[in-house]
């Protein structure tokens, strides 16, 4: 098969379940398993941002390969990823709860709940610094809406789709709250530093050896399965915004191995980016690229509310036609759970100018730039866009 553009046709809502019909899920091999989408879900969500915080270029040009070369591929490999991520927290928390059963000492100190109250207990510098710290948590979140992106490369997102969905508010309890609580009740807060992985901190002051190597290749692995799910996202949703006609057309360029290598080469080169910045602010770098992308994630989340809002009040307005029909899976609380998720995101990004010190000030200033180039983007591209009103 050669390299084709996309077929620009207008997408066709139908009430019959069974018919899916969407210009950007057109093409794709179908390849993605269940136990892909599963792991991707998480492995999306599990950065590193909960193992570490801190790439370069032959992670880019590795996470670029695996994308082209199939979609099989990528599953597979993220599958691997996210299970040494997932491996690797669910052996620290097992060594945790050993400690916490037998009550072995940590750093001189007994671990259970007492290191939290003789410490200041859980705000012990109050609670403004929770909120500041509000951008890298959003960061560290930023990844678990790939599982709805996969819908277009399963055979039956239907069933695949909705089990993984729930899966990850489990998945992510149990890993990042667990993991936390778990970090705070074998350390006094004090102890742990911003330049060192704090399983490293715990797992080095109980003697384990080689931890500091072992968690390297962890926060490697991490890192690459954030890149590497990062170009595949991205390159898919450009492609089906290519479909709609508001992106590039290139963007909606696909392989013979079913692989939308437009989007992923765009994505790729804005990537690239990255790599430069590090370079030129080696110190800043990471806090610039968290306050900017968390930027992005909220309004990716903010529009996703908004998007629902609106589909839900439609399908009721269109109840009993044949143009719109809501899935089966029917997130619970509309309109409120929307509303509220809004004003949370928003609040989030305000803190992030007021507790974000210079580059949290610098990346919300930019919010009108960013806006007035989108808005552009969005006057020029509209007359390609088909008419869905008729």
């Amino acid at each position: 098969m050669a390299d084709e553009y996309l077929e620009f046709s207008t997408p066709t809502l139908t009430a019959r379940p069974q018919v899916t019909v969407d210009a950007g899920d057109e093409g794709y091999a179908k390849s993605l398993a269940p136990r892909h989408v599963g792991m991707i879900a998480i492995g999306g969500a599990i950065g590193t941002g909960l193992l570490l915080g801190a790439g370069g270029k032959l992670l880019t040009a590795v996470a670029l390969y695996i994308n082209l070369v199939s979609v099989r591929l990528f599953g597979e490999i993220e599958f691997w990823f996210a299970l040494i991520k997932g491996t690797a927290i669910m052996s620290f928390l097992v060594v945790g709860v050993w400690l916490l059963g037998t009550g072995h000492e940590v750093a001189g100190s007994g671990p259970g709940l007492g290191l939290v109250r003789d410490y200041g207990g859980f705000f012990a510098l109050g609670v403004l610094p929770v909120f500041s710290v509000l951008q890298s948590v959003v960061f560290a979140y930023a990844g678990v809406e790939m599982v709805g992106i996969t819908a277009g490369e399963t055979r039956e997102p239907a069933k695949v789709v909705p089990r993984a969905v729930r899966s990850v508010t489990w998945r992510i309890a149990l890993f990042y709250v667990c993991s936390v609580l778990m970090l705070a009740l074998l350390l006094p807060w004090n102890k742990y530093s911003a330049t060192q992985s704090p399983f490293v901190t715990v797992l080095s002051k109980i003697g384990v050896p080689g931890v500091g190597g072992i968690m390297n290749v962890v926060v490697l692995t991490a890192a690459m399965s954030s890149l590497n799910s990062g170009f595949s996202s991205t390159g898919r949703v450009l492609r089906s915004m290519a479909a709609a006609g508001s992106a590039p057309r290139f963007t909606g360029l696909m392989n013979a191995r079913h692989v939308p290598y437009g989007g992923i080469l765009f994505t790729c080169a804005f990537a690239t980016l990255g790599v430069g910045l590090n370079a030129w602010l080696p110190g800043e770098a990471f806090e610039i690229v968290v306050n900017f992308a968390a930027l992005g994630v909220v309004t990716t989340w903010i529009m996703v509310m908004l998007c629902h809002l609106l589909f839900v009040r439609c399908t009721r307005e269109a109840a009993g036609g044949d143009r719109l029909a809501r899935p089966a899976i029917r997130p619970k609380g509309w309109p409120w759970v929307n509303l509220v998720t809004v004003a949370f995101l928003a609040a989030a990004v305000v803190d992030m100018g007021v507790d974000g010190g210079k580059t949290g000030q610098w990346t919300v200033a930019a919010i009108p730039l960013i806006a007035a180039v989108l808005g552009l983007g969005w006057v020029i591209s509209r007359r390609r866009m088909p008419d869905v009103t008729r």
